[in-house]
This record gives structure tokens, sequence and C-alpha cells, in this order.
């Protein structure tokens, strides 16, 4: 016989791998802007308010969940879990936002270099969709991947920011590029770093082991 619970647990999955796939697609489309130098800010920020309360959503329902039914072991943490995810899910949205509004306060940046933040890109995007999957399928063994591509991403970052420190005494210097790179790179290495933690969060849930990374 189906629970109760197993209906509303179905309910909160649904809402989160509907959050999973918007925020892919938001990311997507943030960093297709940036670059191709289209406007895409307000369409992007609409996406990023449905996240936000698609999260309130989860979270209002997860409570009354606990609330009502009492569960206990996998249960509660899938629920607390789901919680989680739909944070980080959240913030995907939010930072995608914040890309695209980089090129609307910078504008068109056709000269850059922006291969950096193309090479970053590849590997994020690769991460949110694995977020995405090893929550959709409780796959434990994604959040060790995912740690091993955010190692990665800490690594550009790091060598794109000593770069940047030393090309300001060179005389071509142009602060726009620069600064707008940064500011992407930042977003997405804190995209990367959710990313993980909804690793975290199906690890948990699998396993119940709260801190599988340490």
């Amino acid at each position: 016989m189906t629970r109760l619970l197993d209906i509303g647990l179905q309910r909160i999955t649904n809402l989160i791998m509907d959050m999973g796939h918007l925020s892919v697609d938001l990311v997507n489309s943030a960093l297709e802007s940036y670059e191709k130098g289209t406007m895409l800010r307000s369409q992007i920020f609409e996406g990023s308010e449905k996240l936000r309360f698609l999260q309130i959503e989860v979270t209002d329902f997860a409570t009354e969940l606990i609330a009502r039914y009492q569960p206990v072991a996998k249960d509660l943490r899938s629920i607390q879990s789901f919680m989680d995810a739909s944070y980080g899910f959240s913030r995907f949205g939010r930072y995608a936002y914040d890309i695209a509004e980089v090129l609307d306060t910078i504008g068109p940046l056709p000269d850059c270099d922006k291969s950096q933040v193309t090479n970053m890109a590849k590997t994020v995007k690769e991460m949110i969709q694995l977020s995405v999957t090893s929550l959709e399928k409780l796959d434990k063994n994604a959040s060790q991947k995912l740690y091993m591509m955010d190692d990665s991403v800490d690594s550009i970052f790091r060598n794109y920011l000593k770069k940047a420190i030393t090309q300001t005494k060179k005389r071509n210097y142009e602060p726009r590029c620069y600064i707008s790179a940064l500011l992407i790179l930042r977003y997405l290495e804190r995209i990367s770093d959710h990313a993980c933690y909804i690793g975290d969060c199906v690890t948990y849930v699998v396993t119940g082991d709260p801190s599988p990374r340490r």
C-alpha cells in the first residue's frame, strides 16, 4: 500500500527536478549571453525568481510533511536533503542572473579573450547536469567526481586571478575584459561549490553520512 508520505515525497521530488532542469537552462543561457554578447538579463531574472518561489514551495511542503507524518531514517534524510538541494538550485539561478548582469552593466565584450571563462564554463555545466542527475537517480558516487571537477574549477579561478593582477602593469591592459571575466569566473566557482553540496545531499540520503568529503 502506498503511504501518504510517499505521495508527498514524490511531489517534492517532482518540484526539485523542475528546479534542477530550470537552473541548467538559466546558467546555459547566461553563459551563452556572455559569449555572444546578447542581452538576456530580464529573461534570466524571471527564471531566477521562479526558482526562488519554487524553493519556498519546497521548504513549506517539506515542513508540512515533517509536522504531519514525523518521518524518520531515510525518509527524514530525504526531506532534509530536498530542502538543501532546492536552495542549491535557487543559487544556480541567482548566479546565472549575476552573470547576465555583468554583461548588462559593462556592455558587450567582443574583443576580450573569453577562453578561460569558456573553459571553466564547460566544466561547471557538466557539474550542474551531474548534480541534477545524481539527485534524480540517487547516485551517491557522483559526489567524488563533483569534488574532483571542483578542484579544477578552483585552480582555473586562482590562476586567472594571478594573471589579472600581473596584467594591470601592462600598457595595453583592458580593465573591462579582466573585471568581467573575474566576476563571471567567481560566480561559476560558487555554482561549482553548490553542485558539490547537492552531491553531498545525495550521499547523505543514501548512506546517512552528512560529511562525505571529510
